[in-house]
């Protein structure tokens, strides 16, 4: 649902959640439920994900039964925004630089799960408020069968053979459709040219997306050549998807670049079961389901004592070689979103 569509909270529950999830002696209000928002990605589009298989055994192993409600970065975060007031979800879980405005905006609560002291400090909040569970990478996908050779550079995407085969997330409302504006500003060095660059951009973009993880089975399917994604459900879907490659885009005399773009969790402010909220969020970074972040998942694990060596380990560690890593300034991109996002707009007629 895009962001600047709002609908009364009844309407919500009735669209994401049981009934029973929306007031009175209900399931929301019983001891035995905990009630996640989270950036999609992280659940399998055949229930084979690592939200799947953690969830069910998290359920197995303490009876608290996991209500899922899934969306982008932006959305899940001006939804909890809108039930401030009423809390109806207990862990947040959204991508930077979401989740620093998520916290900003006094929806998080102080908490530190077990095992986040082996998480490192560029992946979780100074004040306490959030903790990545899983590392990621912002990254593109294309049509293998149709394109035989991936693009190389942000150049190649402005030929016309990518006239309406093209696609992003929406800045602003996806997380994944937020870093594309990041990767462009620190790959074209600033602000200006890299909306000079997306203003090019658009005679080939087929338009708004609220969600990236709806973009890649389109271009599976050839309905689009290429789309934005990220690293860790590109690569769980390309299991499904035969016709999906992932790659990075450079400028045309430099290399491939990326950044950390993991799915970061907090405890929601005055969460109506915030005991099983933490109970959750231990589970998230225990070593069994940080084990199996890349094994079941297709991620990265968050936890810096945990070295997978299962095959999607070696495969994803095989992709991101040759290419260069940054760090964003996500302070920086946090303030000054707003003005990116209207700059944006502006540079493209969005």
């Amino acid at each position: 649902m895009p962001a600047n569509v709002r609908k009364p909270l009844a309407a919500l529950c009735v669209l994401a959640l049981p009934l029973t999830a929306c007031g009175g002696n209900t399931a929301a209000s019983d001891e035995k439920v905990v009630t996640v928002y989270s950036a999609d990605g992280l659940k399998g589009e055949k229930g084979d994900g690592w939200y799947d298989r953690i969830f069910k055994d998290f359920q197995k192993e303490t009876g608290i039964k996991v209500e899922y409600v899934e969306g982008g970065s932006g959305e899940m975060v001006q939804r909890t925004t809108r039930e401030k007031v009423n809390p109806q979800a207990d862990v947040l879980v959204t991508l930077p630089p979401f989740i620093q405005q998520a916290d900003t905006k006094g929806l998080l609560q102080k908490y530190t799960p077990k095992g986040a002291d082996q998480v490192g400090g560029a992946d979780k909040a100074t004040n306490g408020t959030w903790t990545a569970v899983v590392n990621n990478y912002f990254g593109f996908v294309h049509n293998t069968k149709k394109v035989k050779r991936a693009p190389a550079t942000w150049e190649d995407l402005l030929d016309g053979d990518y006239k309406n085969k093209l696609q992003y997330s929406t800045p602003g409302v996806a997380g994944d459709g937020t870093a594309v504006l990041i990767k462009a500003m620190h790959d074209f060095g600033g602000e200006k040219p890299a909306m000079d660059y997306l203003a090019r951009l658009q005679k080939n973009n087929v338009g708004p997306a609220a969600s990236t993880g709806k973009l890649a089975p389109k271009v599976d399917k050839g309905e689009l050549l290429v789309a934005n994604g990220d690293v860790q459900m590109n690569y769980a879907q390309s299991k499904s998807m035969p016709n999906l490659g992932i790659w990075f885009p450079a400028r045309s005399s430099g290399k491939p670049t990326t950044f950390a773009l993991p799915y970061a969790a907090g405890l929601v402010t005055k969460a109506p079961h915030t005991a099983n909220g933490k109970k959750l969020l231990d589970y998230m970074l225990s070593r069994t389901a940080q084990n199996q972040v890349s094994e079941v998942g297709g991620g990265f694990t968050a936890r810096k004592d945990i070295k997978a060596t299962d095959s999607n380990a070696t495969a994803l560690s095989k992709l991101m070689e040759g290419v260069e890593i940054f760090q964003p300034d996500w302070n920086d991109i946090q303030k000054n979103l707003p003005s990116y996002i209207d700059a944006w707009k502006s540079a493209t007629g969005s």
